[in-house]
């Protein structure tokens, strides 16, 4: 994993040297790109560039942790609240802070707050690199009739002619296959909606059906496709579905 950059933030500049030799002791991953005293400059230095981990003091004056955090209008690092109040917590994870240690910081407690960042913000890159991926290959493969899907194991490769249709839940999207498996992507349906050529219809909020496996509408409100799965298309599509067919 590329090195991480961080900001201390505590009026206190014995618990800043003090945090910053604890970093640099347990996490070589990770650069003190600048410590702050004054909050009020912090907060100039986040609008300017931010970093990917801030460990930020609560009670300072003139301007607390949570108060600091609510001048920035956008927050794209990972959070860590040092406190030496234990009744800080519950606001501070208000604040989405990814943990909290208290002071004075034990090692354990450290490792453990920063260890569940990196893993968010790793999750976050693979997810931003993920998603470059696709587009690319989309504008490079698509004349291959292909469709990428994004897993959570990497990315998979799948026909056209494979894919019975799409199904959006909780965020997420069902990919049903003509063998009757199922795959799972972390893209939702809206993504795929976006991605698949116009042999794919979107019958209902939460299903996009493959035209040419499709071998019955029904009255009801009901496609029938090649495996018999019956797959809901709802009044507001009947019309534009049964259009394509004229």
């Amino acid at each position: 994993m590329k090195t991480l950059t961080a900001i201390l933030i505590d009026d206190e500049i014995s618990n800043l040297k003090g945090l910053a030799q604890k970093l640099g002791k347990l996490f070589s991953g990770i650069e003190i790109t600048a410590t702050f005293q004054k909050p009020e400059d912090a907060v100039k230095a986040l609008k300017n560039k931010q970093p990917d981990l801030v460990f930020l003091d609560i009670e300072m004056p003139r301007i607390n942790g949570f108060e600091l955090l609510a001048k920035l209008k956008e927050i794209q690092f990972q959070v860590i609240f040092v406190t030496a109040y234990s009744e800080y917590a519950i606001e501070a994870f208000k604040q989405n802070a990814i943990d909290y240690v208290l002071k004075p910081i034990d090692d354990e407690d450290l490792i453990i707050a920063v260890n569940k960042a990196i893993t968010v913000i790793q999750t976050k890159n693979d997810l931003e690199n993920n998603s470059k991926l696709v587009n690319l290959l989309t504008n490079t493969i698509s004349n291959n009739n292909k469709i990428i899907v994004p897993t959570a194991k990497g990315l998979s490769f799948i026909p056209e002619e494979e894919v019975m249709h799409l199904e959006g839940f909780s965020g997420y999207t069902k990919i049903h296959l003509i063998d009757k498996t199922v795959m799972t992507s972390s893209y939702n349906l809206g993504k795929f909606e976006k991605l698949l050529n116009p042999k794919f219809f979107k019958c209902h909020k939460s299903h996009i059906v493959n035209l040419e496996k499709v071998r019955h509408f029904e009255n009801e409100g009901y496609l029938v496709l090649e495996t018999e799965e019956r797959v809901p298309i709802s009044k507001a599509n009947k019309k534009a579905f049964l259009e394509l067919f004229q």
